[in-house]
């Protein structure tokens, strides 16, 4: 995943989830995650939000929710091929759709504009 961005990542802020990390758990001293150890090893910083408050993580929940009305919840996937093949497209087509929050840029273009001239709005 790092390599297909364009730029630096600097820091990646999760939930307290097992799958990112065991902090929340009762040990002092407890064993990284294989993420946390990832993100260790390419010197990106990790940000916890506050526990049970997934309103910090608003813009993940609602990308969440937005995945699964318009893609998990409305398709039928025959296999694992299938699944990667049809979320190519949805991928394609949301990528490329006009977006309000940025003024009428489809997150594609946006991110073009950032990359090549550094302009963000």
């Amino acid at each position: 995943m790092l390599k297909a961005f364009k730029f630096p990542v600097e820091c990646v802020q999760t939930d307290n989830g097992m799958e990112f990390t065991k902090r929340l758990g009762n040990s002092e001293n407890p064993t990284p995650t294989l993420f946390e150890a990832r993100l260790k090893q390419c010197g990106i910083r990790h940000k916890l939000i506050k526990p049970y408050t997934p309103r910090h993580n608003g813009k993940v929940e609602r990308s969440h929710r937005k995945d699964n009305e318009y893609f998990y919840a409305t398709h039928t996937f025959y296999s694992f091929e299938d699944f990667k093949k049809q979320l190519a497209v949805h991928s394609r087509i949301y990528n490329n759709f006009p977006m309000c929050p940025l003024k009428w840029k489809s997150p594609a273009d946006f991110i073009y504009a950032f990359l090549s001239f550094g302009e963000l709005f």
